[in-house]
Formats: C-alpha cells, structure tokens, sequence
C-alpha cells in the first residue's frame, strides 16, 4: 500500500537519521554533522556524511545518498513496505488503516496468496503420488534428495488437463481466482479453462517474504517445444521485478559479501546443495535491470555464472550491455563461464563444491568480457579493422554514466590498444606530430579531410565529443546553483542524482553538494572565496561562459525565483530525459545487429524517435521558446 507522506515525515522526525545508521556504520560528530566510513566501499579515509537535520545521509566514494528508509533498502535489501513497517516499529508510529479500496485490494492479493498455496501443496503431495515416478526418477538423477526437494518445495503437476482445477474447485476456489492467479488457460477461444501447468516438475517462485507468488515448470515429456514453462504476470508476480530463490540467499548473500547468478532453477538448487547458498537466477528472461538493482543490493560486484557455450557468451554480453550503464564506484559484475558442455548443475554433480570454486575465482571483471567480445568479432589483421575495434569500444564506453569510472574503463583500454599488435609494423611506425594516444578519446581530427559534418546540437553532445567537454546545458544547471545557493540547499538530492559528462562538471558538483552538507545556505560572494580555496575558480568561471546568452539571466542574484525555479526544473528533465534516451539508442542498436527482427527495429525507432523529440525540446530552449505545464 501507499504510505501518507505525513506518515514518513512523523517516522524521520522521531528516529534522528544517524541512529539509523549508526547500527551499521560507526559515526563520528564532525561540526552538525556526523561521518564515517562509507557502507557501500572500502575506504580507509572517511567519505560517509550524516546529517540529522535535514535527514539524509550522503556517501562521496559512491555517489549514494538517501534517507533512513533508503539506507535500510540499500543495505539489507529490504523492499520499500518492509523498511517503513521496521521502521515504523521501532519509531512506535502506528501505521494508517487501509481505505475500503486498499482493504478490498488487500483481501484479493491475501487470496491470491492462499490459492498459489493450495497449488504449491497439490503440486506437492502430486509428486509423491501415483503420477509422480517419473518425476521422481528425474530428480534423482539430479542428485536432487528428497530434503532438498522439501526445502525448495518442489512438486509436480499431472498430465490431467482439469486435474489442479478441480482440486481447487472442490476447495471452495472460484474460476476466476484461479485465472488471476495464472493457474489456468483461458480466453475468448478456450471454452472451459484448463489447467495451465501439466506433465512437468513445479519450482515454486516466491517473493522477498517467502510467500508462493508463480511456478516455473520443468516439462516431462521430450515432444513439448516450451522445455519450461513460467507463469504469467499477476497481480502477484511480474517476471522482470524478481530473482529466483531471492527470500533464501539473501541472507547468505550478506554473510558472504557476494551473490551468484546462474541461468536455471536447477543451477540454484544444484549450487545451494554444494554449499552455495547465496545463488539466485532470472525467471525466464534475460537479465532486466530491476533484477541487476536486487543483484547490487546483495553485494557489490555479483558473480554471472554462465554455460561456455556460444549461448552463454551471448547471455554475458547482453548482461555487459545492460550493465555498464548502471556502473558506479564499487558497483560492478564478474564473470564466470563454466567448460563448454557444462551447466552448474553438471559441475556441482561431476566435481562438486571444489569444482564450482575454482570456477568461480576465477571469474573475469566487465572489462575483460567487453575486451573479449570486441576482440572476437573479427580479425585485427588491417588499420581499418583495428579502427573498427576502437570504435567499438569508444561506443561502448559512451554508456558509463560515472565519469571517473569511465576515466578508468578508457586507461585501461588505451593499454590493452597500445599493446595490440595483430599484424607486423614498420619499426619506425610513431603517430605523426608526436601525438599521444589519448588523441583517440579527444575530439574529432582538424584536418578538413577528416572532419565530420554535424549539426551543432551533435557538436555540442558530450556523447560525440567523448565526454571532454561540458555542454551548454550542464553548464547553465551548475552555475544557476553557483548563482543562488539557497536553490542548492533546497535540491541537493536533485543534484547528487544527475549525471554529468565532463571532468569539470562533476568537479564542481561535488563542490556544490559539499557546500549543501556542511551548513547554512552561503550568499554568492562567500561562494565565490569558497570556490577559490578550493581551487575551482577557474572551471566556475569557464563553465559561466559556456551558458548560452538566452540562458544568463539565469546568473542575475535578483532573478524571479519562480521562473528560475521553472527554467531549472525543465533544464533538469531535458538532461536526464536525453541522457536516458542516448543509453537506450546505443542498447536498441546493439539488440538490433544481434537479431535483425521487426520488434528490434520498431524499438530502435521509437527511440529515435523520442531523442527527437528531446533534441527538438533543447533547440526550442536554445531559441527562447519556454514550455511550461498547466
């Protein structure tokens, strides 16, 4: 249910945000506010910020900031409900009653759960019933016991089309309970609803509380196309939101400092068994980014662990590709691949627990499975290959969003380029004009031969320039906070969110949000002695420059607050709308030249569309035209 913001405002004002946090993170008083060392990274130096009286907390060494209900959340997984219901127990706020509408809702969902229950059960006492001795064969030949098929609560649905229907049916349950529940086919061209899961061995999915929520099912018969079937979305489930076996490795997950991510249900049962019990898997998808946010609450740098085969290469590049936008300092992924031939099931059955270790340490990082899938596309064997190579990677590199991270990612590609040596060279082969190779990552060549033709819009992008340069828009953004430091105070956390491209962008970002942590609103000249001191005058004054003419009455300290308000706020949703839309083009793009298929090029040209639409925004913007909601 949705809490009044009344609620929250009563539970942040009876627990002081470092009491909080000061159960996992030890705090020391530094002036009004409280620092330590930071929860998400290893740190020697302190870079954690507390402060009680404005109620959130503020980590420099990741980027992370929030409240006390988001700390909960970010650092022992909980959910959003779970955080304010602890909470609130501990704060001794009684949460709202629910409205008619929330109770009647309330009721269907605590159905629903009792029906997948009831299945669960029927599914169960199935597999040691009459129609079960195949599926008990099956499991055995797993290696799969019978007490582990009682912890994960296996069963096995029979062959029977109405067999699930009519138990329930007999219990009092309705058709239509059933159907919500995703339990039975039905439709306008199915006469009698049948059951939806037949001839196959149940794996129950259940959400971050245990409860029974979907099935996957594991078909007995070799003739059946689908090998496993998933349930539907309900209002229970949704198939991108969750990870398989979540409410059991959670814990395990957080004892260890890391988490594993296998493809199948039998991988996760098959690595708990061997004495990994941290491990988790998708439901029938490709990794979504909701599941990679469950996969960073559990630990820092997750474990893929994917089949060596040509498959499980692709399912690693796809994850690299949803990945590397979402990176962040200490936030990252590791690569297993098993033995060609092999699954984690296969392993743990043939080399057990000694086996999947060894595998997983030696788990490559994102940078060399990026390497990798660059490399292997193709020959290397002419200049015009290896350019291609660069590009490649450039491209790939345009999606970290972190621009420090992405200085890091780009040092370590110039030296694996610089000691790429596929084809021989003159021994005095140098880059005329002494040139370094950092050249490559700088902006576009001068000679007329070699300059593009781009609109200025392009020009302009930190996208095309490759991240050195600030745009227009940033510049107007940070300056605007420079100019009117009682705005800052007012959106710090808006700030900490947005992403920006240049070096000196996020410089004076991380001046501004420092300012905002560690006291009172400065007036202007203040500012300016504090920029001084620490050396940012120079980049304050460049980046003034940049704003565009348009835009400078922005800078006056005796601006109309509200159209300043609402000039900010439309420059921030332009900056985070487009830096979204440029992620999902380069993802779009790549989804497109692995499968050639009509849903790809449809997804491709909505966005494409879309970015238009934001590009046409900003030259509104840059012409003066100002759009305001009403």
């Amino acid at each position: 249910m949705r809490y009044p913001p009344q609620i929250l405002e009563e539970i942040r004002a009876r627990l002081p945000i470092s009491a909080v946090v000061g159960k996992r993170v030890r705090l020391k008083k530094a002036g009004r506010e409280w620092k330590g060392l930071s929860p998400f990274n290893a740190e020697k130096t302190p870079s954690f910020y507390v402060n009680d009286q404005k109620q959130f907390y503020h980590c420099f060494s990741s980027g992370k900031h929030g409240d006390i209900f988001t700390f909960l959340q970010e650092t022992e997984g909980l959910s959003f409900p779970e955080a304010v219901e602890r909470l609130a127990a501990e704060a001794g706020v009684v949460l709202p009653k629910m409205t008619r509408e929330d109770r009647a809702e309330e009721v269907k969902r605590n159905t629903l759960y009792d029906v997948m229950e009831m299945a669960t059960e029927f599914f169960r006492a199935s597999l040691q019933g009459r129609f079960g001795p195949k599926a008990r064969d099956y499991l055995a030949s797993r290696s799969l016991s019978h007490e582990t098929q009682e912890r994960f609560r296996i069963g096995y649905a029979p062959p029977e089309r109405y067999a699930l229907r009519d138990h329930l049916a007999e219990k009092g349950v309705p058709i239509e309970m059933m159907e919500e529940a995703g339990l039975l086919y039905s439709g306008e061209d199915v006469k009698i609803p049948y059951d939806r899961f037949r001839d196959r061995i149940m794996f129950p999915i259940c959400d971050l509380r245990g409860r029974v929520i979907a099935f996957g099912g594991r078909a007995m018969g070799a003739e059946v196309s689908a090998k496993y079937l998933n349930s539907p979305d309900t209002p229970l489930f949704n198939k991108g939101r969750l990870l398989y076996n979540f409410h059991l490795a959670r814990k395990p997950a957080h004892d260890t400092g890391t988490v594993i991510l296998a493809e199948g249900y039998v991988d996760v049962i098959s690595l708990s068994v061997a004495g990994f019990p941290n491990a988790v898997a998708p439901l029938g998808t490709a990794l979504t980014e909701e599941q990679l946010t469950l996969l960073w609450r559990m630990a820092d740098e997750p474990v893929l662990c994917f089949d060596g085969d040509k498959a499980g290469r692709r399912a690693a590049y796809r994850a690299l590709d949803l990945a590397l936008p979402n990176l962040s300092a200490g936030k990252s992924l590791r690569f297993a691949l098993l033995p060609e031939g092999q699954d984690p099931d296969d392993l743990a059955r043939s080399g057990g627990s000694a086996a999947i270790e060894r595998v997983l340490a030696s788990a490559r990082p994102m940078i060399d499975i990026l390497w990798a899938r660059e490399v292997e596309a193709g020959p290397l064997d002419t200049p015009e290959r290896r350019a291609a190579l660069e590009h490649r990677l450039r491209e790939s590199l345009a999606l970290i969003r972190d621009e420090t991270l992405k200085r890091y990612y780009r040092e370590e590609v110039e030296s694996r380029l610089s000691t790429q040596n596929p084809a021989p060279r003159p021994v005095s082969f140098q880059r005329r004009g002494g040139g370094s190779r950092r050249d490559r990552w700088g902006t576009a060549p001068t000679t007329p031969n070699a300059r593009l033709s781009v609109s200025p819009l392009l020009a302009r992008s930190a996208l095309f320039t490759g991240g050195t340069t600030e745009t227009p828009r940033e510049a107007m953004i940070l300056c605007a906070f420079l100019a009117h430091p009682e705005m800052l105070h007012n959106h710090a956390e808006t700030l900490a969110e947005l992403e920006f491209e240049g070096r000196s962008a996020q410089d004076l970002r991380r001046f501004l949000i420092d300012d905002a942590a560690h006291g009172e609103p400065a007036d202007p000249d203040v500012m300016r002695t504090r920029l001084e001191r620490s050396g940012l005058a120079a980049v304050a004054e460049r980046l003034t420059s940049l704003v565009r003419p348009g835009d400078r009455w922005m800078l006056d300290p005796h601006a109309d607050f509200l159209r300043l308000e609402d000039a900010l706020r439309q420059a921030i949703t332009l900056h985070r709308r487009a830096r979204t839309l440029h992620s999902e083009l380069r993802a779009a793009e790549r989804a497109l030249a692995e499968d050639d298929n009509e849903a790809n090029l449809a997804w491709l040209r909505e966005v494409q569309n879309q970015l238009s639409s934001v590009e046409g925004a900003e030259a509104d913007l840059d012409n003066g035209v100002v759009h305001r909601d009403h």
